[in-house]
């Protein structure tokens, strides 16, 4: 009930009981309504108890379990695994052991690496001597001094007998 169903319930009843029974009749009312809770709290407990001795109160469990879903679906796999310390102890063996593959391979992954940087190193001096090499090569050797000029060839000497008779012809 809302506060204004009971203003309008307290106006009913102002009218119709009067101004000078009106306090009694609350206070009936409110000792009613006492009695009415304390017999609903006792057969409540009544209930509760019976429930207890019958074994209702694990199946009351089980259901409000089953209804909430992500903590059946989490204790029954948990249950159905056997998940427990003894796991527990196995997991944190299987991560040692995880560390242990991660570590080895990250280290492999590493001297790998060196490696492959060595071998680009030694790649780009072997690129760099060649390099050198082909400028020494390119480069043009210095010319050989130039030859002295030719001399004019000394005249042969005429043999004495050879050269009167041509001399002779000349002269005629």
């Amino acid at each position: 009930m809302g506060w204004t169903e009971l203003m309008v319930v307290g106006i009913v009843a102002l009218i119709v009981v009067g101004p000078e029974d009106l306090p009694q009749m609350f206070r009936k009312v409110g000792e009613f309504t006492g009695k009415a809770r304390g017999m609903a709290r006792e057969f409540s407990k009544a209930m509760n108890d019976a429930a207890d001795q019958a074994g209702v109160r694990e199946i009351d469990k089980t259901i409000r379990a089953a209804s909430n879903p992500t903590k059946f679906g989490t204790d029954s796999l948990k249950k159905a695994t056997g998940l427990g310390p003894e796991t527990s102890k196995l997991s944190a063996e299987r991560e040692a052991a995880r560390q242990k593959i991660h570590d080895a391979a990250a280290q492999r992954a590493q001297e790998r690496r060196d490696r492959e940087a060595a071998a680009a190193e030694m790649a780009e001096d072997e690129a760099d001597a060649l390099e050198a090499d082909a400028r020494l090569d390119a480069t043009p050797e210095p010319a050989p001094p130039p030859a002295p000029p030719a001399a004019e060839p000394e005249p042969r000497p005429v043999p004495a007998g050879a050269g009167a008779s041509d001399s002779e012809t000349d002269k005629t």
